[in-house]
Order: C-alpha cells, then structure tokens, then sequence
C-alpha cells in the first residue's frame, strides 16, 4: 500500500479514469480544453498558496484529481476521427482516388493480403488516419513491402463487426488501432507508385528482410523461420495454424510475440555484457545509457509496433530503477512508465496486449519477492529454478483474471512451460541476436544457423509434448468483466494482508471476498431473468436457440448435430456463463405465450396453416413466392438466416419493401434476438 503514496500513482488512476470517461463520454473538445486549463489555474493558485506551509491543502489535491481526469478525456478525445480536421473520413464520398502507404503487414488469410496503411491523399487533399488495405491475393505479381506506396480509386468500407452475441468484434477491435475503414482491392485494381524516402518503419522492414533472405539461402526450415521471426523480429504473421494453436494450448503463447518476457531477458543479457562498464567513473550512469539505446535500437529493428515501444517503455523504467537501487525504485519507474505510455497514447489502455504485460510486470515486482522467501533453497541450481518457478507463478497470477476474461482457458501446465522453455528462450534470444548481426554483416556461418535452428527444434518439441496433455488444458471457462473486477480486488487486498498483517487490511480483504460473493450472485440472478429466441449468422447454416433462464436448446439440421457445437452458439453461452441442456432438429414452427415463429426451408411449404405466425423465417432458399405468402400469413417480420443464397435474399428485402413488412437480413444485420 505504501506505493499508493507515490505521487505519479494518484496522476495515472486520474489519468486512467479520464480515458474510460472518454471512451464512454462524447464530450466537446473545447469545453474539456478550457476546463482543463481553468483545474491548472486552479492548480497553480492552491501550491502557490501552499508554497510556505508543510501540506497542501484539499484543493490542490481536487484540482490536481480533475486536471488529469480532464486531460485523459482530452487525450481520448483527439484520437476521435471528428476532432482531426484531416482526417481522411470528413472527405468521404463513395468512389475517391486515394494515395496511401503501406506501414504494417499483418497476418494474411487464404484470400487476401492483410496490411495497414497511412491515407496520405484523398483526391486532391492531403490528409491522415490509418485504414485496414486487404488485397486480394490470387495471381498477385508482386509482394509488398513497408512504405510502398499505392494509388487507387475504389471506394472504401466500413469493416464487419460482430455478427453474433459475444463473438470477437474485429471492428471494434481496428477502431481501439485507430482503424475506421478498409479498401479492398483487386490486383487490377490499384498501381504502385515511385516511392519517395524510406521511413524507420521501412528501414527496419528492409533489415528484417536481410535476416530472413541469409536464413533461407542456409536453407533454414519453414516453420523454425517463422518461430525465429515471431520471438526476435516481432513477425508472427507467418507462424501456422498448429503451431500457433500448440504453444497457445501449452500456455506458452506470449512466447510468440516480442513483449515483456523478451525484453526483460534483453535487459538480463545486456546488463551482463555492459557490466564491466561499471568499474568506469559515472560508469553506472554510462551503462545505464549503453542499456537503454540498445533496447530502442531493438525496438527500432522490430518496427515500433504498438508491444513492442510499450515493453521497451516500461523496461527502460525498469533499468532506470534499478540503477537508483531503492526498493521501491523499480515499482515507481513502472507507474511513471505507464503514466507516460497513456499520455503519448490514450488507446493503449484497452489493447489487451497493454493491459497484461502490466499486470504481469506488476505482480512479478509485487509478489515474487513473497513466494520467493517462502523457502530458501541452498543449492545454487534448485535456488535458480525455485526463482524461475516464482516468476512464473507471480506473472501467471498476475495476468489470470484478464486471461479468463478475455481466453476463457487456463493452460494448466504454465509452470512446466516456464521452466522448461524460458531457459531455451534466453539462448535463442542470446544467439539470434548473434545470427541477426551476422546476417545483416553477410557474415553468417553455416553451422551456426544449424545449430540454432536445431534449438528451435528442441523448444517446439518441447512445447508439442506440454500441448499434447489435453488434461490439463481447462478449456470454456465464462468470466465476466465484472468477475474479472471482484478476483483483482481479492488478490490485492489478500496479498496486502497476508503482507501487513493488522485490523484494517483484515476489514478490507474481508471486503473484497464479500464483493466477490455479491458479484457471483448478481451472476446468477442474472442468467435466470431472460426468456429469449435467438437466429444466428452461420454461412450457409442454420442454428437457433431457445433460452429460457438457464435452460439452453439449441435447434440445428440434422446433418449437423453430430458436430462439435458451432462457434457463435459456444460464444453465447461462454458470454453468459451457460450449459446447453439439448441440441435438436430444427422444427417447422415455434410457439409461445408471447409469438409465434414459422420456419419455412427449402422445402417450401407453409400451408394449410393452424397457426397465426408473427414471425417467419426464411432457410436453406426455399423456392417460394413471397408475394403469395404474405397475403396468406401477414406475418409482422420475415427473417432471412445464413443458410440462403445472396440472390434469393435480395429478391426477398425487395418483395418485402414493396409490401411494407419488416426483413431481417442476419448476414448484414447479425443475430436475431427477441423476447420469447
């Protein structure tokens, strides 16, 4: 509790409430600006006023709370497309010939090239603001590069968001990156333009190049290349679907992207190889410097991704406490690391990335010197294994409750994992960094590459056999966001007291168990308050789901309930903590106290009815004429699922305009819900 004291921690919590203000607020950008300005008048007038007493009194505190609460919400705000007049999305308007640059491949599909891109011009105006480019990739003549620059006429799109209850919404997602649109192109449908000057982005895109180009002259294996790419130069867009799957089900996911875990064993690694510099007058200050440009230069090679410059940030904060050599000097460094980060960048607090890198630095500073005095082992080798087992534990339970939130699994083998891949790991960052050198001085042994690729071997066998026990991967657990709340508020308040052990953190970790209790409860009265039908959007498929409290059936073709549950209605019930109590055929209609629904499939038939149905849905394209129905049923809303052709439902949202009758299109408009 003692670093709640520590004045940068009141300016980040204000900070950080600021930015979820501003993310949920749309305030006008000029009344925050004059109230921020009028907090830092006030701020001045009160330690003025205080400059000769030995406290400050409340209103400097008021006004120091609501300065940066109000400076959260400015920085939110200016990330907001509205508030940039260039922005490229004020000058919008259908078909636009744009120029644009190429600043980041990302991970591409079976169909299209994926990358981001800054708008530089639209028609004739100069403006900004990143897009999602996706090209296709059939035929494609050429590969891109970083800082290519592309001109194009096509027009562009707003990105799909979640079509289902609780699925991943990618939109939501690019918009937390800055990205509101994308183009997508075909290969005639665009031309590369003379490039201008490189940038350090395309700098290092080149460098990152030079090393792969050496790797596979040396005939370095697909798979080790993309492994070697992803742990050192911050590229996983090229690791497969196994592998990806394999280290995630290993719990050794984190592996796979440069991020505090790498940069923390750089900073090992360069701490080692500069320390004879310490014997140098100042050479503390000097090593200090050495440490710091080495870990940007890294980032630099890794192309300044988001991860990247914010582990680097926060393990430059690191070095620097260490230097100070106070115990609280480490932990202070952090806070004012992360105070920084939000300042330049008020988005990072809600990249999932951001969120556990911190809380897994955090609870290793907090809680690993605790698990570590537990026991004291005399043996040097046990001593460094029992001291890698605390990291280990410290970061896991640091970075649970966010894990089970975001993942709903828990790799039960973490801790096989850390001791069996983090040792591996340190010599692959140790002598890729050699290799990355080498190859970029045309000096690269052949036998070195053999021998590296052969302890990348090692390290994906490795994590192969701790993937292949499935007993101890717990898998669909349901978390919610306020659970996630109640576990962080019940380990701090329970470490704080098994730590300072008095009444007062005693009352609080009592707190926070009865908080976590009150929060389970809520849960529960929750699932046993809705009654609701729901038709999700599956290409080319048809599942519905009847809710009723906690009762979950689920109704889907034939051809299907021998498969394995679908990916939108798993989502659903992860989302609300749910089991599903049955899985049947879909059946012609659906009755309740509340509606009546028809289903009419490909099939056809509709009649003699008995029944009066409110709604009806349209699966599997039946050949009907929708004119004739209507005038015999007069249903209040047609549905068309997934399962229809594209040419049938349209023909069909016309009939219905015509008519005047509500249609629902879930391959445009997601999910149907309603009230049953």
């Amino acid at each position: 509790m003692a670093q709640l004291n520590y004045i940068p921690v009141h300016f980040a919590l204000f900070l950080i409430l600021g930015v979820i203000f501003g993310s949920i607020f749309d305030f006008p950008i000029h009344t925050v600006f004059v109230f921020s300005l009028l907090n830092f008048l006030g701020l001045i007038f009160f330690f003025f006023k205080a400059e000769k007493s030995f406290h400050f009194p409340l209103g400097f505190f008021v006004f120091t709370a609501t300065l940066f609460i109000c400076i959260g919400i400015l920085g939110m705000s200016l990330t907001k497309p509205k508030n940039q007049k260039d922005h490229y999305s004020h000058f919008l308007k259908g078909r636009n010939s744009s120029i644009i640059k190429i600043q980041k491949i990302l991970k591409s599909n079976n169909y299209f090239l994926r990358m981001e891109a800054e708008v530089l011009q639209l028609d004739d105006l100069r403006t900004k603001g990143k897009i999602l480019l996706q090209v296709e990739r059939n035929k494609l003549p050429m590969e891109f590069q970083v800082d290519d620059i592309i001109f194009s006429s096509n027009e562009f799109s707003k990105v799909k968001g979640a079509l289902n209850p609780y699925e991943f919404n990618y939109r939501n997602y690019l918009e937390k990156q800055n990205i509101y649109h994308q183009l997508v192109l075909k290969k005639e449908e665009f031309s590369l333009l003379k490039k201008k000057e490189k940038t350090l982005f395309g700098v290092a895109h080149s460098l990152r190049e030079k090393i792969n180009t050496e790797l596979k002259t040396h005939d370095f294996s697909k798979d080790e290349l993309s492994i070697y790419d992803a742990i050192l130069l911050g590229q996983r867009q090229d690791i497969s679907k196994e592998n990806f799957e394999m280290y995630k089900n290993a719990g050794a996911i984190h592996i796979l992207a440069v991020s505090g875990l790498h940069i923390g064993i750089i900073l090992i690694i360069l701490n080692f190889l500069f320390q004879p510099i310490e014997r140098l007058k100042k050479g503390k200050m000097m090593k200090l410097v050495f440490v710091i440009l080495f870990l940007w230069a890294y980032a630099f090679l890794v192309g300044l991704s988001a991860s990247v410059i914010r582990a680097v940030t926060m393990f430059s904060a690191i070095a620097i406490g260490l230097v100070l050599n106070r115990p609280s000097g480490v932990k202070n460094s952090l806070v004012l690391s992360l105070f920084i980060l939000l300042l330049w960048h008020p988005l990072f607090l809600f990249d999932v990335g951001f969120q556990l890198s911190y809380a897994a630095v955090f609870s290793i500073v907090w809680l690993q010197p605790f698990f570590s005095k537990l026991w004291k082992p005399k043996h040097k080798v046990v001593h460094y294994f029992w001291q890698l087992l605390t990291v280990s534990f410290a970061a896991q339970i640091g970075v649970l409750p966010l894990s089970l939130f975001y993942f709903h699994q828990f790799p039960g083998l973490f801790f096989v994992s850390s001791l069996m891949i983090i040792p591996v790991l340190g010599m692959l960052l140790g002598i890729g960094f050699l290799v990355a050198i080498l190859a970029l001085l045309d000096f690269l042994p052949k036998q070195l590459v053999y021998f590296y690729e052969i302890l990348l071997k090692s390290m994906n066998k490795i994590v192969a056999l701790i993937s292949n026990q499935e007993a101890f991967l717990f898998e669909d657990i349901s978390f919610s966001k306020i659970l996630m709340v109640s576990a962080y508020l019940l380990l701090f308040f329970t470490m704080n007291f098994l730590q300072h052990k008095n009444i007062k953190n005693g009352f609080l970790f009592l707190s926070a168990v009865l908080f976590l209790q009150v929060s389970m409860l809520y849960e529960r009265i929750k699932k046993q308050e809705k009654n609701e039908f729901v038709v999700f959007q599956e290409t080319a498929n048809s599942v519905f789901m009847h809710r009723k409290n906690e009762k979950v059936i689920v109704y889907e073709n034939s051809k299907t309930l021998n498969r394995s549950i679908s990916r939108p209605v798993k989502s659903y019930v992860l989302g609300n903590n749910l089991d599903i109590s049955e899985r049947k055929p879909i059946k012609n209609y659906f009755k309740s106290e509340k509606t009546t629904i028809l289903i009419i499939d490909s099939l056809g038939i509709y009649h003699p009815l008995k029944i009066h149905p409110e709604m009806v849905i349209l699966t599997q394209s039946p050949k009907i004429n929708l004119d004739r129905l209507i005038k015999i049923i007069q249903p209040k809303i047609i549905i068309a699922d997934g399962s229809n052709y594209k040419s049938y439902v349209n023909r069909w949202q016309k009939t219905c305009e015509k008519e005047q009758i509500n249609f629902y299109d879930t391959s445009k408009m997601g999910a149907f819900v309603t009230n049953y």
